[in-house]
């Protein structure tokens, strides 16, 4: 667990990682070779060095192709993957922006403006909301803080990757004008933000965090900056991820953890985590496909969303895998969590995952918790690990607050095997970055990175690839009887759980649960019923009411 850590965003679980298991004897080895054959025939042409990286890989690939072919898959399992036959123009007809709300808040806390102005970078974005509700402050006041903050704190953390002053301070002044006139949009207007650099900004550089995209300019507004914008909300950065969304490392150097600047803040949604951690925004935008939420979350002490897969639009965003990118907010808290959510969420038409979800976000803050069933991993919680402790105190906490917790297994097929579909997709997303051999420009060149990654998947067959997107139809239908009879589930946050459910798309929560002996934080993750972040976000905000793990923040001596 302790290796998994640092390696963990989007697509750092590859399979250049963890030993390799012996080869079936009668198979020969791969050798250089063999792939330099393999490569005449689908017409790219790596050097020997570039294959000699790759053959790790490609052993481990092969012995995915035979753990999938020993699964029980007849004629009748259809891959996970939906085609869509419909073209844009009616998909435009059936989907808009969302219209249904999602319900109504708890009841807002009386909130003064701090005599320490200073105290503003850790107030929620409830508590920030209110005071521009009440007109305690500015919007443009807010903003022109949260600048300075970044400008101030970057140059140790190289968390940002642009500040949109600008943008900003022109937004933050109209929603001051709208506020004065009675026109007030809800809880994120006035309210400043950042979102991970993947995501496209009119007029603003999107760097995808890698040099050879480090001057590109889309000349659009993702999807996620459109609707928060719709909300009232000011855009004040676009923040780092490890480039193309792995780990921590981007052209421009490691974003750090507040909690300790000689440490990675772990990715890829590194520069949301760690921004959000100092305070030096209320809230961020991030991304996961493999643990870059989760990781970051826990990395830097901050409470992370990852929700159902296709609840948000990823439209103007960059593509890494089709079926298994999400979009999520970091925050400091579950209502937090759950208010932007719901600014984000709904249907898309540029966004042909987000037409599947059966019902709209809902709060349900007014939940029951003590009638909720909970699963919890018994096997995983009662392994050895380094946070066992934090992990155990908050399921005692739970019992404590009469909350029924249910043992849980998941199920045991090979989950590992199916990440073939992510460097699949990866590889096919950046075919033109492999074939130019450009992706020689990004910082990463270790087995473990991109480049090798997208150069051994091009020798991944179509068979075997449509065979993973078949198991994790397999996958799907056997965590929902595991979860039938259950509400949510918790589990170690570094548990099998978190490539399993980041395969099926269900909807997770990393929940700040203490500190470690070095003062460094932990999380825990609550995992929900496929959209159901509703209930999900309740038992979080029970839990993170009753203890003070996301009020804690690091000390910034820097």
């Amino acid at each position: 667990m302790k290796k998994l850590l640092p390696l963990l965003g989007v697509g750092a679980i590859c399979f250049g990682a963890g030993a390799l298991v012996p080869r079936p004897a009668d198979v020969p080895a791969i050798t250089i070779p063999m792939v330099r054959a393999a490569q005449e025939l689908i017409g790219l042409s790596f050097t020997d060095a570039q294959i000699d990286s790759a053959q790790r890989n490609l052993t481990q690939y092969r012995q995915s192709y035979e753990a999938l072919s020993k699964l029980n898959m007849p004629n009748s399992v259809a891959p996970a993957e939906v085609f869509n036959p419909q073209p844009l123009r009616l998909r435009q007809s059936l989907a808009g922006a969302p219209t249904v709300s999602a319900g109504k808040l708890p009841d807002a806390p009386k909130v003064k403006l701090p005599a320490n102005r200073d105290d503003l970078a850790f107030f929620t974005v409830r508590q920030l909301g209110e005071l521009l509700r009440t007109k305690q402050i500015s919007s443009e006041e807010l903003t022109q803080f949260f600048i300075a903050r970044l400008k101030k704190y970057d140059p140790k953390l190289l968390c940002v990757i642009t500040v949109t002053e600008d943008l900003a301070l022109q937004q933050a002044r109209q929603a001051d004008q709208e506020i004065k006139a009675g026109k007030y949009r809800g809880p994120l207007h006035g309210i400043p933000f950042g979102v991970k650099d993947l995501f496209s900004a009119k007029g603003y550089k999107t760097t995808w965090g890698a040099t050879p995209y480090k001057d590109q300019i889309l000349d659009e507004d993702a999807a996620v900056v459109e609707r928060l914008r719709n909300a009232g909300g000011v855009l004040v950065a676009k923040l780092t991820l490890g480039a193309l969304a792995q780990g921590d490392v981007w052209f421009g150097g490691k974003t750090k953890t507040p909690w300790d600047i000689t440490r990675g803040s772990s990715g890829s949604s590194a520069g949301s985590a760690s921004a959000v951690a100092a305070g030096l925004l209320p809230y961020a935008i991030g991304t996961e496909t493999l643990g870059s939420i989760v990781s970051p979350s826990t990395a830097c002490g901050v409470t992370g969303l990852r929700p159902t897969y296709g609840r948000i639009s990823r439209a103007g965003a960059m593509a890494l895998s089709w079926t298994m990118d999400k979009a999520g907010p970091i925050t400091r808290s579950a209502q937090d969590c759950a208010i932007v959510f719901a600014a984000l969420a709904g249907p898309d038409a540029r966004d042909p995952a987000t037409m599947q979800a059966p019902t709209p976000f809902k709060y349900a803050f007014d939940t029951n918790i003590k009638k909720l069933r909970v699963g919890y991993l018994k096997s995983a919680f009662e392994a050895n690990y380094p946070t066992k402790a934090n992990d155990q105190a908050t399921l005692d906490m739970l019992r404590k607050l009469g909350v029924e917790l249910v043992p849980l297994e998941l199920p045991t097929l090979p989950a590992s095997a199916m990440r073939l579909c992510l460097t699949v997709e990866g590889a096919a997303a950046f075919d033109e970055l492999t074939r130019s051999g450009r992706d020689a420009l990004l910082v990463g060149q270790n087995r473990n990175d991109w480049p090798n990654t997208f150069r051994s998947s091009r020798f991944i067959p179509a068979v075997e690839y449509i065979q993973s997107q078949r198991a994790r139809t397999l996958l799907i239908e056997q965590m929902d009887e595991k979860l039938r009879n259950l509400d949510l589930y918790i589990a170690p946050s570094f548990s099998a759980s978190l490539t399993i459910t980041n395969l099926t798309g269900h909807p997770a929560v990393a929940v700040p649960n203490g500190l470690t002996d070095k003062g460094l934080p932990t999380t825990i993750t609550f995992t929900g019923q496929l959209y159901e972040e509703g209930k999900l976000l309740a038992l979080v905000k029970a839990y993170q009411d009753a203890t003070d793990f996301d009020e804690k923040h690091p000390p910034l001596n820097f």
